[in-house]
């Protein structure tokens, strides 16, 4: 039987490091360390066995930490971590990253795209000379985007057929002010593309923190699974920053719920099977 995966969450400590997209009163309740022990008991009582740990800052440190967590911590299957993809020495920097303790689980690579002045950054020609490193190393690309970036990650997905690429939070729909008829049309488009999967994950965060429920998140659940289809469809907790809206039980609650409405084999192949495919994970 496939390892049931939560394939999106995050580390930080605001502590020690520096988290520009954490500021203002809003996010204070995460302000806080969240770390591996934190986790696993969180996990354990869902029935998930393993989970992908995701970047949050641009940091090369940060990359370096969670690659020695993943090294010490089984149940992190996966890192997705961060590297400049405009330094013409990244993939000297990759190869780095994997020899280093826990280099085995560095499965991805992610940049907040979506925090660019410019809706194009993905597809500059500096850029995408990076994605062909981090491609020639085998590794995955997250793309965290929102409706306004989307037309430069459709590009860039057609200029790399042959890559992986995983859409986080189903490109955060503006589920808060309702449904959006731009964002729907570009996830078509983009799942159009059969080199993309798609997380289903930080919906509720995109809703009103404190009156959504899972009939609120189908509509967006249900649009990204017929473009997608069952086997691109990852789920993800989005830990901690989910905390906003619910915890960790109620997130995961709410959208096995939605993925089980469609089908309990879309359901089942978004707890793991699709992203040991999308990340190729050690099995």
């Amino acid at each position: 039987m496939s390892r049931r995966i939560d394939a999106h969450q995050h580390f930080w400590d605001p502590g020690r490091a520096d988290y520009p997209w954490m500021a203002g009163d809003a996010l204070a309740p995460i302000r806080r360390p969240f770390g591996p022990a934190d986790l696993a008991p969180l996990l354990a009582r869902n029935g998930l066995d393993a989970s992908i740990l995701v970047q949050t800052r641009s940091s090369l440190d940060e990359t370096e930490e969670f690659l020695r967590i993943a090294h010490e911590w089984p149940f992190v299957a996966g890192v997705v971590g961060w590297v400049d993809l405009t330094d013409a020495g990244v993939g000297t920097t990759i190869e780095r990253l994997r020899g280093l303790p826990g280099g085995d689980r560095l499965v991805g690579i992610r940049h907040q795209v979506h925090d660019e002045a410019d809706p194009a950054w993905i597809f500059r020609g500096d850029v995408r000379r990076g994605l062909e490193a981090v491609f020639a190393h085998d590794l995955t690309y997250d793309l965290l985007v929102r409706t306004r970036e989307l037309p430069a990650a459709i590009a860039t997905v057609r200029a790399f057929p042959r890559a992986r690429f995983v859409l986080d939070h189903a490109a955060k729909p503006p589920i808060a002010t309702g449904f959006d008829q731009d964002w729907a049309d570009r996830i078509a488009e983009l799942a159009a593309c059969g080199n993309v999967w798609c997380k289903v994950s930080g919906l509720a965060t995109e809703a009103v923190w404190a009156d959504w429920d899972a009939e609120r998140l189908q509509p967006y659940v249900a649009h990204v699974a017929h473009c997608f289809g069952r086997d691109r469809l990852i789920f993800g907790s989005d830990w901690p920053v989910c905390l906003l809206a619910g915890e960790y039980d109620a997130i995961k609650q709410a959208l096995e719920r939605c993925l089980a409405e469609l089908g309990p084999e879309i359901r089942d192949k978004a707890f793991g099977p699709n992203a040991i495919a999308a990340y190729r994970l050690r099995s």
